[in-house]
């Protein structure tokens, strides 16, 4: 039996789009790992707006991604992309970054209703629904997941053309076992969040 195609069902924008509300969707990429900047996006697409092929970033394929990374950046009314570098990740905290970024990138947006990614958002002349598992079940978030994983996987594969020897193109900064293996006969580097515990441990045994 063929495997049934998952796609996102829209309910929250189906709500929204009858009277020609815009609905913004908002996702991250990059909140484990223990290096790199996270980076997170918002789409906004054309009441009525279908692609089946929109998903959850993490369930489509690299290819695809690529793909539709194109296709969403062509087809959106409007996008954004945020990078919250390490400095900021490591003084307030990978969630409050994060709360951080959205809420910069709706108050930015043309858009009324926001949908994002289970992130509870206060934000003044906006109505919020965070949405639990929402890059399954919005299409705009789903879109905001891809164009922030593509944006950030491309960005640690850059990365692994400075520091080869920490597997950045592979690993895109997970705490991997050759990774960490890596941090304790290198050390970290600039773009290691310090505040992370296998990172912040690895660099207080170096510096003893």
């Amino acid at each position: 039996m063929m495997k049934q195609k998952k796609t996102c069902p829209n309910d929250f924008e189906h709500f929204y789009w009858p009277d020609g509300t815009l609905v913004l969707g908002l996702d991250e990429a990059g909140r484990g790992p223990l290096a790199g900047p996270l980076c997170v996006a918002g789409v906004i697409f054309e009441p009525g707006y279908e692609n089946p092929d929109i998903y959850d970033s993490k369930s489509i394929s690299e290819k695809k991604r690529e793909e539709l990374y194109e296709t969403i950046q062509n087809d959106a009314l409007w996008f954004q992309i945020v990078l919250v570098s390490e400095a900021d990740i490591d003084r307030y905290d990978i969630y409050h970054a994060d709360q951080m970024a959205m809420s910069r990138i709706a108050m930015e947006a043309p858009a009324c209703a926001v949908l994002s990614d289970a992130m509870p958002l206060e934000l003044e002349d906006r109505t919020v629904h965070a949405i639990v598992k929402g890059d399954q079940k919005s299409i705009s978030i789903a879109a905001a997941s891809i164009l922030a994983k593509v944006t950030r996987d491309r960005l640690m594969k850059e990365y692994d053309k400075i520091w080869p020897q920490y597997g950045f193109a592979s690993n895109k900064g997970y705490g991997t076992k050759a990774h960490l293996d890596a941090i304790r006969t290198y050390g970290i580097t600039p773009i290691h969040r310090r505040s992370f515990g296998p990172a912040r441990a690895i660099q207080q045994k170096l510096d003893l």
